[in-house]
């Protein structure tokens, strides 16, 4: 058993933020505390968490995360889980690294031995998503997802709507398989209509048909489709996944292990989503930490079904050359084939991190600002 002795963070491009914890004994490991838009807040909120927690035994994760939880009064929300996240991830990383094992043999060992995945095309306002989708199927790539639309008022006309169709009908007649994220754009008078139009052509899932802080209309929304419903980035524990279990409203569950509180709190989620017969499909279009950490949970958790990667998604390459392995001593433990990725075999996370590249960049990193939509009135869209 060995102290904490250190806690820092670093801000990376494109817009990650990785953190690192040191034992007493020279044992160290990696987090990642990313937060879309948010950095600022979340690095605060590590600050606060760093002063707490420095001088803990680092092999005592659970009573860290509750100390966390229950001794601060106010809990929850995005900034703070994924502050928790961050470290969370990170004494993981270092426990299995001392011990030379796998994070997912400290979860009960494998399941499977390689973990299906997915990456994206399109953009934000998705186009010419068959020559993106061709280069994906070179890849390796055998799923991909794409936004469902543009920005969207909260009743627009029909014809907004009939690009989705088309482009899921492209994607499916190249051979891939397509889920299609609403990303909470489209409000009920638009999402009842385009999960009708997209039913016949059999999407993987739906993503954020609406907004999860409207459980009431998603559960009217399952009731009118038999498109998979998926959500979950936009629940940060599982006191707020228990009302879409309960409700039976969703098909597949989507927590993000740099949102929720870490590896120890997505699994307990994932035991939860499979007593109600829930899939685990983790979002992730994070850092090669946060990628790393949802691959370890991937191949020790027995309904997970497909991890989203973040391999030339726009978010990367609208802000420059970094891209999901540019922080990785060797990029190749993430190579796509026939749509899957190895489990990861090395200690902790299984990744090696080039410190020496993260500290460079993080000197002068700035912080990531979300995207801006305005309808043709002027009046703000949801991004």
């Amino acid at each position: 058993m060995t102290k904490i002795k250190s806690i820092e963070y670093f801000r990376v491009l494109p817009r990650w933020l990785f953190v690192k914890v040191c034992d007493e004994d020279g044992h160290c490991g990696w987090g990642e505390s990313t937060l879309e838009g948010h950095t600022e807040a979340v690095e605060g909120t590590l600050n606060a968490l760093i002063r707490r927690f420095v001088g803990y035994q680092a092999d005592d994760i659970e009573h860290l995360w509750q100390t966390a939880w229950r001794l601060g009064f106010y809990r929850g929300g995005p900034v703070f889980m994924s502050a928790i996240s961050g470290i969370d991830i990170a004494l993981w990383d270092l426990k299995g690294r001392k011990l030379g094992v796998p994070i997912h043999q400290l979860l009960g060992g494998k399941v499977r031995n390689k973990v299906s995945v997915y990456a994206w095309i399109g953009g934000d306002r998705p186009s010419d998503v068959e020559a993106a989708a061709k280069v994906r199927i070179a890849q390796g790539f055998r799923a991909i997802k794409m936004n469902a639309t543009e920005d969207v008022d909260w009743l627009d006309s029909p014809r907004a709507l009939e690009s989705s169709v088309e482009r899921l009908k492209i994607v499916k007649g190249l051979g891939l398989d397509a889920a299609l994220d609403f990303h909470g754009r489209l409000h009920k008078p638009m999402a009842k209509q385009l999960a009708r139009a997209l039913e016949p052509y059999c999407p993987l899932f739906i993503e954020e048909p609406l907004l999860s802080e409207h459980p009431e209309g998603i559960k009217q929304l399952s009731c009118l489709t038999t498109c998979p419903i998926a959500l979950g980035e936009r629940l940060y524990s599982r006191w707020d996944v228990k009302r879409f279990l309960q409700d039976a409203s969703i098909d597949v569950l989507q927590p993000d292990v740099s949102h929720v509180g870490g590896i120890s709190e997505i699994k307990k989620i994932a035991s939860m989503a499979e007593a109600f017969d829930v899939a685990i499909a983790p979002h992730c279009p994070l850092g090669p930490i946060a990628f790393a950490a949802s691959m370890q949970v991937a191949v020790s958790t027995p309904n997970f079904v497909i991890q989203e990667m973040s391999l030339g998604i726009h978010y990367n390459t609208e802000v420059g050359e970094y891209d999901l392995t540019s922080y990785l001593k060797d990029g190749s433990v993430f190579d796509v084939r026939d749509g899957f990725v190895e489990s990861l075999k090395g200690p902790g996370l299984g990744i090696e991190i080039d410190e020496d590249e993260v500290r460079k960049v993080s000197v002068t990193a700035p912080p990531w600002e979300p995207k801006q939509f305005y309808g043709l009135d002027g009046g703000i869209r949801e991004w």
